[in-house]
């Protein structure tokens, strides 16, 4: 995380805190919401609308062009919202404008539930920005991926040349929810053959070692151990933060102070629990 924190930091300039738990009083949506609501310094949080981060990321690349400050954007979407209309036409936009915008798809194959080859007459995402140049990558590589195509891609939003497209090529090993169990509409055998052979940390682990790097036992004792405490805490932290008081329920909805009187409407009335 410290890493991957690293380069988002250098090449984006994003802050991530992921030490702290999100459904808690102590995370960092206060206990309203999931990871849909996740806010940071740079970070503009999730969105419950398939697709609609797309054109709210081309928002904020306007800003970063407008404000001067050689900043980019990176909206990020799914495979499963790449055939959504509002999406075309934020590239349509932010080609016009030449905004510094980063759109990145996360291929994993499946959106939902669905295979990307049953909803899409053409799966070469990296290509759907017709005039908005491409590149399609391993999202399993973590150094080509983050580090070289982010580096790349950033230099040229940076440059004046206007936004570009990636297609991370990667994959999700369980379902997409609790409620989904992941292989009604794929086999455990194609799960099993990705992560054997595609791991993104295992694949980091080997590279590390082959460039001597590190050595085995330097990741077990060191890396592994840290990582499993680093875990081990923020699950503990998650587990017990306690919910939310119920007279914080309506905090947090308007910016500075109560509106005008709203008829039928009273954020600030008094609840009560009939639990």
């Amino acid at each position: 995380m410290d890493y991957l924190n690293k380069v988002l930091t250098t090449f984006l300039g994003l802050e991530l805190d992921c030490s702290v738990g999100v459904y808690g009083e102590g995370g960092v949506a206060k206990g309203k919401g999931g990871f849909m609501n996740m806010f940071a310094k740079n970070f503009y949080g999730g969105n419950g609308i398939v697709g609609a981060q797309v054109p709210l990321g081309k928002g904020v690349a306007l800003a970063c062009q407008y404000q001067g400050k050689n900043e980019v954007c990176g909206t990020l979407y799914g495979d499963g919202a790449t055939n959504q209309g509002q999406i075309f036409e934020s590239f349509n936009v932010a080609a016009l404008w030449k905004l510094p915008c980063i759109f990145i798809c996360e291929n994993n194959k499946y959106g939902m539930g669905t295979s990307v080859e049953r909803v899409s007459g053409s799966t070469d995402y990296y290509k759907r920005g017709d005039y908005i140049p491409g590149l399609r990558m391993d999202g399993m590589d973590v150094l080509s991926m983050i580090e070289e195509a982010t580096r790349f891609a950033a230099d040229y939003c940076r440059s004046g040349k206007g936004p570009i497209l990636m297609e991370l090529q990667t994959y999700r090993y369980h379902g997409h929810s609790i409620s989904d169990p992941g292989v009604s509409y794929r086999t455990r055998e194609e799960i099993k053959e990705v992560c054997s052979k595609s791991d993104p940390i295992t694949m980091q682990k080997d590279s590390m070692i082959g460039n001597n790097m590190a050595s085995l036992e330097e990741i077990k004792d060191i890396i592994d151990a840290e990582i499993r405490k680093e875990i081990e805490e923020a699950a503990q932290f998650a587990t017990s933060d306690p919910e939310p008081p119920l007279e914080d329920l309506c905090n947090h909805i308007f910016y500075n102070g109560a509106p005008l009187e709203v008829r039928g409407t009273n954020p600030w009335m008094k609840l009560k629990s009939i639990s």
